[in-house]
């Protein structure tokens, strides 16, 4: 169990992850799925209330368990993340940023993309 520094750490990172991801349930250009795994992750090291909090919510459940159970990400959260990147990228080129950060970041964007391209999209439960 970490200590009562790296528990209190934990849950600012949780605290704000999660309203972030409220936001981006309200906010068509923020993503909400990432900052919930994030809030998830960062719960269950400072607080297990917090944690059982967030996983419970009925706004956030279907994302997460969707990671949880399936390791899958929505197709609409792919598009939107990639088409930031790209959005992103395109800033940093018009702004005439060095080339080295152009190449750092077009590498870690493909990461990113290629990770989350990989990834499964949720499947519908049957209808029985």
């Amino acid at each position: 169990m970490p200590g009562k520094r790296a528990r209190a750490g934990y849950l600012v990172l949780a605290y704000s992850a999660t309203l972030l991801g409220i936001a981006g349930v309200f906010l068509p250009l923020l993503p909400a799925t990432p900052f919930l795994l994030i809030a998830v992750w960062a719960s269950a090291r400072g607080s297990q209330g917090v944690h059982d909090w967030i996983y419970n919510q009925p706004q956030f459940a279907r994302l997460i368990n969707n990671w949880h159970e399936q390791g899958a990400v929505p197709l609409s959260a792919k598009w939107l993340a990639t088409a930031m990147m790209l959005v992103s990228w395109s800033f940093l080129l018009w702004a005439d940023y060095h080339w080295g950060l152009l190449l750092g970041m077009s590498l870690f964007f493909l990461c990113i993309g290629t990770f989350l391209w990989t990834r499964p999209t949720p499947c519908l439960p049957s209808k029985i």
